[in-house]
Parts: C-alpha cells; sequence; structure tokens
C-alpha cells in the first residue's frame, strides 16, 4: 500500500518560481518611493499533519497591541540582532508567542518576501512540526491560538477581494475567512501567494 506524503505538494510549490508579494498588489495606483527603508522581518507557516490533512496554526493578535490590534497573523516578527535572519526571527517569535521549540520544526523552505504597508520585508518560512505539543500563548502579545485546515487556505475559490478606506483612500485586499476568523491583509495574501503555486 503506498502512502501519500502530505507534505509533497508543499515541497513542490516551494520549488516554483514567484514574485514577490505585497500589500499593495490590489492597489496599483499606490507609488512607493524607492528610497523607503524596510525592515526585515520572518513568520512561520507552521503545519502539523492530522488524520484529517494538514493544518496551520494562526493566531489572533492580543486586542490591547499598538499594531494590528485583535488581527490574525502568522506568528513570527521583526529580525533581531542576534537572529539567524528571518528562519531565525521565525523561530525565535514562534518560540515566544505560542510555545513552539525550534527544535521541533524541520524548515521546508520560503516564499518570496512580502511587503507591508507597515514598512517591513516578511520572509514567509515553511516549516513542518515533527511531533504534537501544547501551545502557549504569549498573553501580551497572543489572545488566541487556532488551526485552519491547509487545503481551505489553499483553495484559490476560496479568497475574496475587500475594500476599507485607508489613510483616505480606498484600499483593496484579500480576505480567506474561515469559521469566525476573518483572514486578511499580509496574512491572506501571503497565504494565496503560496495556494498560486500549489500543483494541480
Amino acid at each position: 500500500m503506498t502512502t501519500t506524503d502530505p507534505f509533497a505538494t508543499v515541497l513542490e510549490a516551494l520549488k516554483q518560481d514567484g514574485a514577490r508579494s505585497s500589500d499593495f498588489d490590489l492597489n496599483p495606483a499606490v507609488v512607493l518611493p524607492e528610497d523607503r527603508t524596510l525592515r526585515p522581518a520572518g513568520v512561520l507557516l507552521a503545519l502539523q499533519d492530522s488524520p484529517t490533512g494538514l493544518r496551520l496554526i494562526l493566531t489572533k493578535r492580543n486586542s490591547a497591541l499598538k499594531h494590528h490590534p485583535g488581527q490574525i497573523a502568522f506568528p513570527g516578527g521583526k529580525v533581531d540582532p542576534g537572529d539567524d535572519g528571518p528562519i531565525g526571527a521565525a523561530l525565535r517569535e514562534s518560540h515566544e508567542e505560542i510555545g513552539l521549540d525550534p527544535a521541533n520544526v524541520e524548515i521546508l523552505g520560503t516564499l518570496p518576501p512580502h511587503e507591508t504597508v507597515t514598512g517591513f520585508i516578511v520572509t514567509p518560512v515553511l516549516g513542518r512540526i515533527l511531533a504534537d505539543f501544547t501551545t502557549v500563548p504569549e498573553i501580551l502579545e497572543v489572545d488566541e491560538i487556532f488551526t485552519v485546515p491547509f487545503a481551505h487556505l489553499m483553495t484559490l475559490g476560496n479568497y475574496q477581494i475587500q475594500s476599507r478606506i485607508w489613510r483616505g483612500s480606498p484600499r483593496r485586499y484579500f480576505v480567506v475567512p474561515y469559521g469566525p476568523y476573518y483572514i486578511w491583509g499580509a496574512t491572506a495574501r501571503m497565504l494565496r501567494a503560496l495556494a498560486e503555486r500549489m500543483p494541480g
């Protein structure tokens, strides 16, 4: 009997060429200054195998945070001086935010960086969780930790385009709702970039 590796399609997707993504992809009228300074960051797309298929870990940010309160996000953050680049930052922040030991993660690869409206250049890092673990939210940053079926996020038909006023002008962005969770903005755009690469 042949067992299909649930991570095979992910590895295949990571081999595909792809352009960098941006929070401005749906807003071509926005002109960005060429001399802008972007701060490097890394986020972890942490994948768990389960009896029902792969699931992705996401967080709901603390509603008291100054930046992006209450939004759905990957664990991760800016690259600190002691980090080994964006991958190191993604692993360190995941340990701090959700209690995921870096030794429990097999790095599968990275996607092209994503530029955010807040001035970060974010590298999405895909990782396979090797063993079950107990999530521990960092209470000052994370209100909730939850998982979403990876297949839902990799189905392009589940994505919508919505808009809201940002700095006085309409801004369009991707949304991929799941149950009570409103996954939008940079998180949805990075997920869609991966979905666009998936085979079949």
